[in-house]
């Protein structure tokens, strides 16, 4: 598991007031995070830069359609 100590966690510009969002920390060089906003001391997952580029990529090409 690469080290997030150094993570700096954002929320999504499009969260809700309830809380139920993910934060991701892309401010590493070689991993980018992704968390549950609600447990922050819980799991993350971690995808390299490329994977999460490719994701996001895909996904506001899903919300267009």
């Amino acid at each position: 598991m690469p080290d997030l100590t150094s993570a700096v966690w954002r929320k999504s510009s499009r969260s809700n007031a309830g809380g139920n969002c993910v934060e991701v920390a892309d401010n590493l060089p070689d991993v980018v995070g992704l968390r549950d906003s609600k447990d922050p001391a819980g799991p993350a997952l971690t995808f390299t830069p490329t994977a999460w580029v490719t994701f996001v990529r895909a996904a506001k090409g899903n919300l267009i359609r």
